[in-house]
């Protein structure tokens, strides 16, 4: 069957990701772990040794079976299987061991919280990088300075203080009715756009700034979903849903505030989706209306899912997308690195968020979510509330996608 092994910092990652092509095993790392597997255990360990590599554990686990990868929301996976094997765990991504006979237990999964395929071979599945710091551009800091934690709170405080924002609720249609409001009157055209949510129906809100731009002008989308949920207790149930996911309705409104001065040269819309909770409703039927000319001037999607609660010893975020998604991740990431402190973790692995629909139609989107999000325990429960909401932590992640527009919008 073979045997694996993981390797951390202490061995330098492309030396171990070189001895496995080298020698007929294979690797995958996530941050600053890679896991390495082979059926030939003993070749490969003694290459290891020849070349001066100390391997953590070097008899090697036995893999009676198959590597898998697994990306959760939250601790979805982990609290329902909690006696999996975990090879390693990153949070949002972990990679599991199961034999044959376990595998068909993992075969359904109704709820879509998380999901499960067979371990990419010689790949990163989640990288944490530093980017070099550019030269902050003038008119870029002044928006940036402009981002006030006073307003964004006072955002999130009106988000929180409906009972619900469940997508077939009352109080989500009144939810989007304050939202609409506010952009209005910031001057953004909103249209409230109907979708179906299962058998119920629901809403998305679009904004849009039109650019003052010659010719044909790109679209730039800043998005996040406003409906919320409470698993634990059901639907009708509190869902107060201050970090998932006012955290990133009110991140789109103090973007549009900021920006509501401003005529870019290309084009701005801001999307508010409901039914992301029951499966990316809002997003996926968004994106399958597009008109073709649409779809081909969208130059960005920027969505925000859960920027406000603090993991990890200092600030991070996550940048997720895909292979389409990567000149937009590059700009995300310098820009974290020029105007925040936040330490950047990245992935081409997207998973369960409204930046999904866009990259399957192969339009770069991102998802920027704060990082090791698994370790919040609150989502989806009557405990998602404001005390667990750090405004450090959801400002920089403004800041950094603020920049990002700010240079696509060419203002």
């Amino acid at each position: 069957m073979g045997k694996y092994v993981v390797l951390s910092d202490s061995i330098k990652k492309r030396s171990s990701e070189k001895l496995a092509r080298s020698f007929g095993a294979h690797w995958a790392r996530l941050g600053n772990q890679t896991v390495v597997w082979t059926a030939e255990w003993n070749v490969f360990n003694n290459k290891a040794r020849e070349a001066g590599i100390n391997l953590d554990q070097q008899e090697g686990a036995e893999l009676e079976g198959q590597l898998y990868l697994v990306i959760q929301t939250g601790r979805s996976f982990l609290d329902t299987y909690p006696d999996v094997r975990i090879v390693i765990d990153k949070g949002r991504y972990l990679v599991v061991a199961l034999p044959p006979e376990e595998v068909c237990r993992f075969s359904e999964n109704k709820d879509n919280w998380w999901t499960m395929r067979p371990l990419p071979m010689d790949g990163v599945i989640m990288d944490i990088i530093k980017p070099m710091a550019r030269a902050g551009v003038p008119s870029i800091n002044a928006n940036i300075e402009a981002v006030s934690q006073s307003t964004y709170s006072s955002y999130l405080m009106s988000l929180v203080n409906f009972l619900t924002r469940y997508s077939l609720s009352f109080q989500f249609i009144s939810a989007m009715d304050w939202a609409e409001d506010e952009l209005q009157s910031f001057g953004y055209q909103t249209e409230l756009c109907p979708i179906d949510v299962g058998d119920g129906n629901s809403y998305n809100l679009v904004a849009d700034r039109p650019g003052n731009g010659d010719g044909i002008r790109k679209l730039v989308l800043v998005t996040a979903h406003l409906d919320s949920i409470n698993i634990r207790d059901g639907v009708n149930a509190p869902a107060p849903g201050a970090d998932d996911n006012a955290s990133g309705a009110a991140g789109v409104l103090e973007i549009a505030r900021v920006l509501a001065e401003y005529s870019p040269k290309h084009d701005l819309r801001l999307i508010l989706f409901g039914g992301e909770e029951e499966g990316l409703y809002g997003s996926r039927q968004y994106v399958s209306r597009l008109p073709k000319e649409e779809r081909t001037r969208i130059s960005a999607v920027i969505n925000m899912d859960m920027v406000a609660t603090l993991n990890t010893a200092s600030p991070s975020v996550l940048l997720e997308g895909a292979p389409v998604s990567r000149s937009l991740i590059k700009e995300l990431a310098e820009a974290a690195a020029t105007y925040t402190s936040l330490t950047i973790q990245t992935s081409e692995t997207p998973f369960n968020s409204d930046h999904v629909p866009f990259i399957d139609e192969l339009i770069p989107a991102v998802l920027t979510i704060e990082g090791t999000d698994s370790s919040n325990t609150n989502i989806h429960t009557a405990n998602d509330t404001l005390d667990h909401i750090n405004y450090e932590l959801a400002l920089d992640i403004l800041r950094m996608n603020l920049a990002v527009t700010l240079k696509l919008l060419e203002i």
